[in-house]
């Protein structure tokens, strides 16, 4: 079963519009929350689909986790389920970006299926909105689904088709769902 199957396609223009209205959101959000941090909740999924019920069941389901277990206040700001680009949260932290980062970075690698999740951190700091990624901690880029090799050097040569990473994912998101 290709949970990826179902779902209303989408193209290279929708997910670049959608890119520029959530940097321009996570810049509003952060200018009005100077003394907070900021987390952009999203999934990677390759492929023309990229949200329908089930996705949007896991991304939930998960993200319940995510806030229960945080160490620190979380406020949602954001929820967008329903964006034919995939689901997306945002959060506002009571915590230095850097304790943010790394719990977001712990709860993607506690488990396979997490490694599908994308949470960005941003924060206003010397009059600038600022990302925190992963390399200004000194930890590695993510490790392909498949493979385990860098993730961007699979992407980038293609290593893997959509359909196998595809396969790889809807196996993933229902394992997880199936409670």
């Amino acid at each position: 079963m290709n949970i990826l199957e179902d779902g209303e396609s989408v193209t290279i223009y929708d997910v670049l519009k959608n890119k520029d209205q959530r940097v321009e959101l996570q810049n509003k959000l952060v200018l009005e929350n100077k003394n907070w941090t900021i987390i952009g909740a999203k999934l990677n999924i390759p492929g023309p689909i990229k949200n329908n019920l089930m996705i949007e069941n896991f991304f939930k389901y998960e993200l319940v986790k995510f806030e229960s277990n945080a160490p620190f206040v979380l406020t949602l700001e954001g929820n967008f389920l329903k964006k034919k680009t995939g689901p997306e949260y945002f959060y506002l932290a009571q915590e230095k970006p850097v304790n943010v980062k790394e719990y977001c970075i712990d709860f993607e690698q506690e488990n396979k299926a997490r490694r599908l999740f994308d949470l960005d951190v941003h924060y206003f700091k010397n009059n600038q909105i600022k990302d925190l990624g992963r390399a200004e901690l000194g930890i590695l880029g993510r490790g392909c689904l498949i493979c385990g090799k860098p993730a961007k050097e699979c992407a980038r040569s293609r290593a893997h088709s959509v359909e196998e990473l595809q396969k790889q994912i809807s196996e993933l998101i229902i394992q997880e769902l199936s409670f």
